[in-house]
């Protein structure tokens, strides 16, 4: 199936966490989206891998996603190297997006800035015709460079170089995050059993919520999702950016 976006994660919610609002933007217009998760999560301190797995499923449900999958990498121990490059390569060459998403530059998790290494790297060297890869039958892939790479904002404050209004997404973004309940404070959890972490108070969807705010008042919009580009902007037409 041809996506016409795909946001790479490392972990299964860093992508709802960081820009499904902007998946939702282009969901509405029309276009096909996609998440590829990179690891399972299995070193997270609650729930398990068969846990995020089906959390993953439901808010795929909720944000109406096309097409989901996990790559299976070993979580905080992925390396940016040959044999990962080429996994990242399968997934673009198979999805053929014109656009991809993906992890922040850096980050409080090592994972992310790893991550968005990785698959940057992964996106110029699948337009090589000399990189060989197979799909699931065995098949040789074409190759497929995006049109453009984007890295969303997660914990660590960046300074955006563009920001999507999310405004009517918002709702629908928060009730994608708590699906993720092993990981998050819901109203369904809040005397969980399991042990506190970083992202498990209240106080961090309070975060999650005052950082869109952040980005959406920049923009003149009451909700903004944030992102880094790796090369210089360009439009036809400078109406397009009003």
């Amino acid at each position: 199936m041809k996506l016409d976006i795909v946001a790479f994660a490392s972990h299964p919610d860093d992508a709802e966490l960081g820009c499904v609002g902007t998946l939702l933007v282009h969901k509405a217009l029309g276009k096909k989206v996609g998440v590829v998760d990179l690891t399972r999560g299995e070193l997270g301190t609650r729930g398990t891998p068969e846990t995020r797995a089906q959390e993953a499923a439901d808010a795929s449900a909720i944000i109406g996603l096309d097409a989901r999958e996990n790559l299976g990498l070993a979580d905080g121990f992925f390396q940016n190297d040959e044999a990962h490059q080429r996994k990242v390569i399968q997934a673009i060459r198979k999805y053929r997006p014109e656009i991809v998403l993906m992890n922040a530059v850096h980050d409080r998790h090592p994972d992310h800035g790893r991550g968005s290494k990785l698959v940057s790297e992964a996106c110029f060297f699948a337009g090589l015709r000399q990189v060989k890869t197979q799909d699931e039958s065995g098949a040789d892939q074409a190759p497929w460079r995006p049109k453009a790479v984007y890295h969303y904002i997660q914990d660590r404050y960046i300074t955006p170089d563009l920001v999507v209004d999310i405004t009517p997404f918002w709702e629908k973004k928060v009730e994608a995050i708590r699906a993720f309940k092993t990981q998050f404070f819901t109203a369904d959890n809040p005397d969980s059993s399991e042990p506190p972490t970083y992202i498990s108070s209240p106080e961090f969807m309070r975060f999650v919520e005052a950082r869109a705010l952040e980005f959406g008042h920049a923009i003149g919009a009451t909700y903004g999702e944030g992102f880094t580009k790796e090369r210089y902007l360009g439009v036809k037409n400078l109406f397009d950016l009003i």
